[in-house]
């Protein structure tokens, strides 16, 4: 697992770090959530959420990363946990971002400040390009090329009318991806789950590009794991990025206000700039 390798990566090389790390703030919002801990770092995460609503009441939850049970908690204490929710694996990857965060920024990795990936992408040499998620910007540039596109999307609707002719059913990814150049994937499969198998299903030659706030982790086992670059969030004014969360903002709003995008880069190669 992409997740469960890289935090057995944080705790090897950096467990004295975070031992004694908590959460001190914390905002669970419609689209993303944001944490900050006690050394000050922040990071945030798609939320991923469960059904409260239809909860039975034996099975209602007051315990540890519950309302009013979540700030004060070691970081530890959340990767260690064998509570499942979405919830916590929502918290999981902010607090993973928020710890990566400072860690990517010492000078130990390639980064190209306030780029996005698809600005290193050759788009001039007809390729095909798989986006995995409805990314409207990505679709858009892409689909004015020349190149063979196609979107995995679990929701059809998440794609415009025009946008249809792309789309291709999230569980045929196995289809399209041995023919794909170029693939990439939104950060929230790190969130979803999802991402494992989609590595897994990708070819060598192909250049992968994980992309999105989610995304904004260490990039070690994602490069051993073919990925070529991370489009990653840097955020650059916490306190805004709390009052964006709370008011329902997702990731294009954080760029508006309060963060920027850096890509970290493993290599230049084929389909690359």
């Amino acid at each position: 697992m992409i997740i469960e390798q890289t935090l057995n990566l944080l705790n090897s090389w950096y467990g004295d770090r975070i031992e004694n790390l908590t959460i001190a703030d914390v905002r669970i919002g419609i689209s993303m959530t944001a944490v900050r801990l006690s050394d000050g770092s922040c990071g945030v995460s798609s939320t991923y959420t469960d059904n409260h609503q239809y909860c039975k009441k034996p099975m209602r939850d007051y315990g540890d990363f519950t309302p009013l049970k979540i700030r004060g908690q070691r970081v530890y204490s959340l990767f260690e946990t064998e509570k499942k929710s979405g919830t916590i694996t929502t918290l999981k990857i902010a607090c993973l971002n928020a710890i990566s965060s400072k860690i990517i920024s010492s000078g130990n990795y390639k980064i190209l400040e306030n780029s996005d990936p698809i600005d290193l992408l050759d788009l001039d040499k007809k390729k095909t390009i798989t986006i995995v998620g409805a990314f409207q910007s990505y679709i858009s540039r892409i689909s004015e090329t020349n190149n063979k596109l196609f979107v995995l999307e679990l929701n059809e609707n998440a794609l415009g009318e025009d946008q249809k002719q792309f789309y291709v059913p999230a569980d045929d990814y196995r289809k399209v991806f041995p023919d794909s150049d170029i693939i990439i994937i939104t950060g929230l499969t790190l969130v979803n789950n999802t991402i494992d198998n989609l590595l897994a299903a990708i070819p060598d030659k192909a250049v992968v590009i994980v992309v999105g706030p989610s995304g904004s982790v260490i990039p070690d086992i994602l490069f051993a794991n073919k990925v070529n670059i991370i489009g990653a969030t840097r955020i650059t004014k916490p306190d805004i990025l709390f009052d964006v969360i709370s008011e329902a903002g997702g990731g294009f709003h954080l760029f508006e206000y309060c963060a920027q995008k850096i890509c970290i880069i493993r290599d230049y190669e084929a389909g690359t700039k």
